[in-house]
């Protein structure tokens, strides 16, 4: 498993936003209410941050996970390791309307899981890993493993 943590400078970009906001309070109104509005940026850049970065995805017991969504491996066909220009295009011009799209746009690299479940109308999920590689064959695992 992996998570999909935000990267150190879209904090730093959060922190500066933060201050940009205490210092323009600090000018227009009194010391208390720059305090608490600096401190309610704060809280929202920090839970933003937190839950944009808190995806976790992978193989684990016999499913493939994405953030909340899971899916046996027993349903999955072909998994294709994308490098950062297929996943661009995967998930922009070439990206199907049906498909489950797990994406972030610190991470370049994903892979496609092909469903091949008849009754689920998800023709396949793309999702964001900075190991593609590992991902795939931990899923070619689990299903041997399935198969069993």
């Amino acid at each position: 498993m992996e998570t999909l943590t935000a990267p150190l400078g879209w904090w730093a970009l959060g922190a500066a936003l933060v201050g940009s906001v205490w210092v323009v309070l600090a000018v227009a109104v009194p010391g208390w209410a720059a305090a608490g509005g600096g401190l309610l940026a704060a809280t929202a850049v920090f839970c933003a941050l937190s839950a944009a970065g808190s995806v976790r995805v992978g193989v684990r017991d016999g499913e493939v996970v994405a953030g909340r969504a899971h899916v046996p491996v027993a349903c999955c066909g072909d998994v294709t390791p994308l490098d950062a220009d297929a996943a661009r295009r995967a998930g922009g011009p070439d990206a199907d309307a049906n498909a489950f799209l797990l994406l972030r746009p610190w991470v370049a690299t994903a892979v496609r899981v092909d469903i091949a479940d008849a009754h689920d109308p998800t023709p396949y999920w793309l999702v964001s890993t900075r190991h593609p590689e590992r991902f795939a064959a931990a899923t070619r695992t689990a299903r041997g493993h399935e198969a069993r």
